[in-house]
Order: C-alpha cells, then structure tokens, then sequence
C-alpha cells in the first residue's frame, strides 16, 4: 500500500496553532453574540447595533494596514501573543458591569471594548494568517489552510450557540467569564508555539514603501481585486447578522438562546458545504462559481428577511453560509496561490480591509436601513442589491467570469 500523504496536523507546532486559533476565535464569537444582544437590551435601537460595526470597523481599517507591516518585518508569533494578550484585557473590562452594581456608563464600556479590539483584531488578523507559512513546510500549506478553516468554521458554529446558552443560565457575567477564559487559552497555546523558520522581510524598508508594496500588489492582481470587491460590496449591503438581535426579540421571539442558534447558523452552513467541496475534485469555472454563490447568498437573504418562522429563518441563514464558504474558497484560493510568502502579511490586511468593511462597516449599513427601511425592509433591500453589485463587478471586471482553474500566475 502507498504511504499515506502527510497531515499538517501532525506538526506539533501547528497544533498548537490551531488550538489557538480555535479558542480565540470562540472567544471572539462569545463576545460578538454578548455584546450585540446586551447593547439591544440596553437601547432597544437598531441603529444602536449597527452601530458596533462602526466603533470595530474604524480602529480596524485605520490599522491594519501598518498591522500587515508589522507582520512581514517583526516576530509574527510575538505579534500575535500581544493581540491576544490585548483582547484578553479588554474582554476582561466587560466583567465589570456584572460584578459591581450600578457600575456607571455600561454602554461606554461596551463600545470602548469593542473599538480598542478593533485594533488588536487588526494585528492578530494578519499576523496570524502569516504566521502559518512559518509554521509548516511548504508542501503542507495547503493542507494547513484546510485545517485552519475548519477549526475556524467549527469554533464559529459553537461560539454564537454557547454564548446563547451561557447567557441564559448566567447573564453577561458568566457569557463575559467564559470567553476570558477561551482568550487566555489561546494566548497560553500561542506563546508555547515554537517558529522553526522565519519568512520576514528586510525590517529597515521605510514604512510607507513596505505599506504600498501590498497595496500595489493587490490592484495589480485584477482577479484578486474583483473577486474582493464583490464580496465587499455584496456583503455590506446584504449582510443581515447585525440585526440578527431585532429578529430574535421582535419578530421571532426566541430570546438569546434563539439568537445564538441564529448566529451559528451561517457558520454551520460554511462548515458543511466545505465538507462537501473536500470530496469533490478541483474546482472548474471557478468564475461563474463563484457568481452563483452570490446570486444564492442574496436569494437566501431575501427569504431570511421575509421568514416569520424560526425554523425556515435558521434554513435560510444555513444556506447563506454554504453561499459564503464557496466564495470564500475561491477568494483565499487565489489569494494563497499568487502571494509571495513574504509579502502575505502585507497583502492579508488589504484583503482585511475589503473584509472589515464589508462585514463591520456592513453592520452600520444595516442599522441605518432598518432606521430608514424597518427591520425587514432592511434585509429585502440588501438581498436584492447583491444582484446590482454582481452586475457592476462583472461589468467592470470581465475576466471574473472567464476564470476556469485557479493556479499562481492568474493575474
């Protein structure tokens, strides 16, 4: 019998890796769900919601690029423990409020939380999707970015549920307990990771020179840039996750259990249909792939906003993960097959960029419509302006559709 291809898995270092991977972003999702429903409760205002894409998406943009520098010219391991580090602090403010009464400005708090660990995501994001390529071999990058997904996706399924269920049994105080203590694990596993090889750049390049290395690249990459941009604009007017705690109270009155269960859905949904595309062969016509996926996630959006069953709502928000995790695939796949290693830093927090805009600047869209629109309206209207994005990005970025096989000289 032949022997069997080497897991990246096997590595002890990327182990630990993973496991920090996996606990922080726990961590991050139990927060996530904590905060969104806490601020409903204390302003019962959508807009208040949106608005804490906003308070994470500014610090974040404004950062992250000089984060991508600093992963391609420091320790990247280093980097990353003093985010966690940082995250772990500012999750442990939030316990505040829960364990001193009458504890003043709890909506400051909250916010302030959230913009500071805009930043520190900043710098945890890119250091971290860098130092994988230190990690592990080359030959096992391929297979380590599978790995990493899935416990992302997987920790992304349980963290919106858990955080439901610890809500309901102990309020904020224990919900903000648990994830300080998934925040620490994950410093713990990172600082016990040992790098066997370093992919920095030369530390002396003046910033801004190093600052528009990434940028330059990602504009000269025509399909990089168009795949993004349509995921950008697709989801910051389609996304309907920011406004997952008005449906859960108002319309479909399952309290914060019920919008736990609504968080982990689209995650669920990612995880099973990356299962499914690990069976299949390589992907062909990745181009109108990759359309199709968002005509479903817009499709899927519209029925989640109409929905008034729980049930059919949770179906929907699973089928809008699927959608996502094809685009997702395509989109990382081009974006690790034509990145120079020691570029990936840089390159990663322009990608970051697209994604915290769309995702958190995506969140204030959403508040401001359901003002302007109301709840549902909001959401209807996001579902159909992805086919008016889809439009405009194949208009303005033809080859998305030509695109077959996706290999390192795509450009």
């Amino acid at each position: 019998m032949p022997d069997r291809a080497p897991s990246a898995a096997s590595v002890p270092a990327f182990r630990l890796y993973l496991a920090s991977v996996l606990f922080g972003t726990l961590a991050i999702q139990v927060q996530a769900v904590a905060v969104s429903w806490q601020v409903y409760q204390l302003t019962k205002d959508p807009l208040a919601l949106g608005a804490i894409g906003l308070a994470e998406v500014i610090p974040f943009v404004g950062s992250v690029l000089f984060a991508g520098h600093v992963a391609d010219t420091r320790d990247r391991r280093k980097v990353a423990i003093v985010a966690l580090a940082a995250m772990l602090v500012l999750g442990s403010l939030l316990l505040l409020p829960g364990l001193f009464d009458g504890f003043p400005f709890p909506l400051a708090l909250l916010y302030g939380v959230v913009t500071m660990g805009g930043v520190a995501r900043s710098f945890l994001t890119t250091a971290r999707q860098a130092l994988i390529g230190e990690v592990l071999p080359h030959s096992l990058l391929g297979d380590g970015v599978r790995w990493r997904n899935a416990a992302f996706e997987g920790s992304s399924v349980v963290g919106p549920a858990l955080a439901g269920l610890l809500w309901a049994v102990g309020g904020e105080t224990l919900a903000y307990a648990v994830m300080t203590s998934f925040f620490a694990v994950s410093l713990s596993t990172c600082v016990a990771i040992r790098v066997p090889r370093s992919l920095r750049t030369d530390a002396r390049e003046p910033v801004l020179r190093s600052l528009r290395a990434g940028v330059d690249f990602m504009l000269g990459r025509r399909l990089l840039l168009g795949a993004f941009t349509l995921d950008l604009f697709a989801v910051l007017f389609g996304g309907a996750v920011a406004l997952l705690p008005v449906f859960a109270a108002e319309i479909l009155h399952v309290g914060p259990v019920g919008l736990g269960l609504l968080r982990a859905a689209p995650s669920l949904g990612a995880v099973l249909m990356s299962l499914v595309i690990l069976t299949l062969p390589p992907i062909r016509k990745a181009g109108p792939l990759l359309y199709a996926s968002f005509a479903v996630f817009g499709l899927a959006t519209v029925g989640f906003g109409l929905s008034t069953s729980f049930v059919l709502s949770c179906l929907f928000l699973l089928v809008i993960g699927g959608a996502d995790a094809i685009n997702v695939i395509i989109r990382q796949t081009i974006l690790q097959t034509g990145t120079p290693p020691a570029l990936m830093g840089r390159v990663s927090a322009v990608t970051a960029v697209f994604i915290g805009c769309s995702n958190e600047l995506g969140a204030f869209e959403s508040g401001v419509a359901a003002r302007l629109l109301g709840t549902v309206g909001a959401v209807v209207f996001g579902g159909v302006a992805t086919f008016g994005v889809m439009a405009g990005v194949a208009w303005r970025f033809p080859e998305i559709w030509r695109l077959d096989r996706i290999s390192a000289d795509q450009r």
